[in-house]
């Protein structure tokens, strides 16, 4: 039981970038799924949250209007555009499962649901 995150590179300011995440050993449509994120040196940052269907979505403040969370019913995945992107975006991205279903209102109480991780994907953000 696992979870892939793929989509990571590099892009200049400004730009646009999509992340994918996926399950290995179980349903992702069955469970929340979040992205979080962490740069060398600062603390993992929670970045957005989808739940369970009806799909309700939590952002953080730092990427509301310029990240959109979604899912992908089809291929079972959890895609995060990310639009707009800025130097503070750069950070490894990765994605966790939290198998209550259910999103936290808050962003900043997300992983504390959390039960499994990701390993993560590179986005570097460049001037």
């Amino acid at each position: 039981v696992q979870l892939q995150a793929s989509g990571g590179g590099l892009v200049q300011t400004g730009g646009s970038l999509k992340l994918s995440c996926a399950g290995v050993g179980f349903r992702l449509s069955d469970n929340a799924i979040a992205w979080f994120r962490q740069a060398p040196g600062n603390e993992r940052e929670p970045v957005a949250c989808i739940s369970r269907a009806p799909n309700r979505i939590t952002y953080a403040d730092s990427v509301k209007g310029r990240f959109t969370i979604s899912r992908d019913n089809t291929e079972d995945t959890v895609n995060l555009q990310m639009r707009s992107l800025q130097a503070e975006d750069t950070a490894n991205y990765f994605c966790a499962r939290d198998r209550s279903g259910y999103c936290a209102r808050d962003a900043e109480y997300l992983v504390y649901g959390m039960d499994l991780w990701g390993q993560g994907t590179q986005v570097t953000v460049s001037s």
